[in-house]
């Protein structure tokens, strides 16, 4: 009996130290998995959503400043091509945020479909925690014994005892990691919800600034053709007005003739010869509203003179194609500020196309094309108060009427 009283006090000063033991292995184990792979995804998740932030910030900071270019371009108005062709940069730069956004925005839905994949597994994994240790949790209320009595209860020895021992800590720490685990489950669902959260509200800010950016457009495209308009109709300017109309076409002229001449002096020198078998040309444009203005002799609607208009005008939507008529190679592919963006194309034997006013350029001096491709798109860029085309034909020199060439379709 004395021996049995004296295993029993031994038993329980090994209880109470292998129950300190535990403790210890409870902040061993969790130190331990500091470093696993939910910990990982925690940071990695945290650097994203501190990201998303940063770039929530950083949105309203691109966006055009209207007030600031205005004021830049109020010293170039006394020049009005410098100023036109400064304002058509400046609708240019615009344009180009606008694109940039647009693609930032199918960027931006992939990366909150991608988010909300990864929260519904978050949600998924975090659930799956829980339901397991609900399970646990119920199995040790149903067996209603304490760790001591555990331990105690029916060992044959030290041995036996130790074992018991050890097997008891191993489930106390799994037990532990199971509540961290979960705690972790729960911490990377609250940063994907966040960042959920932030990239639908990076995503609605730039949709926004997709609007801001077309009403600023939409107020230098205005304010072009209202200050081309104005300087135009005003009687103490008209004959200055005229004057420079007819400085333009002269300068348009002399642009043209000499790409004219050094095609014909490289030809000459390679002993190349380009030919124009004769078909018809297609039509330049994908879609057209109306002619606003064709080929001939008209009343200038400002200057109100008689004048002549080397091409056909072609009223048609922004950023429609323009398509190449024939076959041939660019001569140029390049901007003025009277023809704004234009394209020059070489069909041979001395017969060439010509399409300004573009908003985009989409070929470049030297590119052989074939009739029917994309060269560039419709535009109001250089002297230009609408969006439209003006195409024009030359042969040997002289402008020729394009409907000689192309019927409407």
């Amino acid at each position: 009996m004395k021996n049995r009283r004296k295993m029993t006090i031994c038993l329980l000063a090994v209880a109470a130290v292998l129950s300190l033991g535990i403790v210890q292995s409870r902040a061993a184990g969790s130190s331990a998995r500091n470093d696993s792979a939910i910990v990982q995804s925690i940071k990695e998740k945290q650097r994203q959503v501190d990201k998303a932030q940063k770039e929530k910030n950083g949105l309203k900071q691109n966006l055009s400043n209207v007030q600031q270019i205005q004021k830049g371009l109020e010293s170039k108005k006394n020049d009005l091509n410098n100023y036109i062709a400064e304002l058509d940069r400046q609708i240019a730069l615009v344009e180009e945020k606008m694109a940039d956004l647009k693609g930032q925005i199918l960027v931006k839905e992939g990366e909150i479909a991608n988010t909300q994949e990864e929260l519904a597994d978050a949600v998924e994994r975090e659930t799956g925690q829980m339901e397991s240790m609900i399970i646990r949790a119920r199995q040790m209320y149903e067996k209603k014994g304490s760790l001591a009595a555990e331990l105690i209860s029916g060992t044959t020895g030290m041995g036996d005892f130790l074992n018991r021992a050890e097997f008891m800590e191993k489930l106390v720490v799994y037990d532990k990691e199971q509540w961290t685990d979960y705690q972790n489950y729960r911490k990377y669902v609250e940063l994907c919800e966040k960042q959920l959260e932030i990239e639908k509200e990076i995503l609605d800010q730039m949709q926004e600034n997709v609007l801001l950016e077309q009403n600023t457009l939409e107020v230098f495209m205005e304010q072009k053709q209202r200050d081309i308009e104005s300087y135009e109709s005003q009687i103490s300017n008209n004959e200055k007005a005229i004057a420079e109309y007819e400085a333009m076409i002269k300068a348009q002229e002399e642009e043209i003739r000499a790409l004219e001449k050094a095609i014909e002096a490289e030809r000459k020198q390679l002993n190349l010869r380009l030919t124009y078998d004769g078909g018809t040309f297609k039509f330049p444009l994908a879609s057209y509203t109306r002619v606003s203005c064709d080929y001939g002799w008209r009343i200038h609607p400002t200057l109100k003179v008689k004048q002549f208009h080397n091409g056909v005008d072609f009223a048609s939507p922004k950023g429609t194609a323009i398509y190449a008529a024939y076959d041939g190679v660019v001569v140029a592919a390049t901007y003025s500020s009277t023809m704004g963006n234009y394209v020059m194309i070489n069909h041979g034997d001395n017969l060439y196309t010509l399409y300004m006013h573009a908003s985009t350029l989409k070929v470049s001096a030297n590119d052989v094309v074939k009739r029917g491709d994309t060269i560039a798109l419709v535009g109001s860029t250089g002297r230009s108060t609408g969006s439209h085309l003006h195409f024009s034909v030359r042969k040997d020199g002289e402008y020729l009427s394009p409907w000689e060439y192309i019927t409407e379709p």
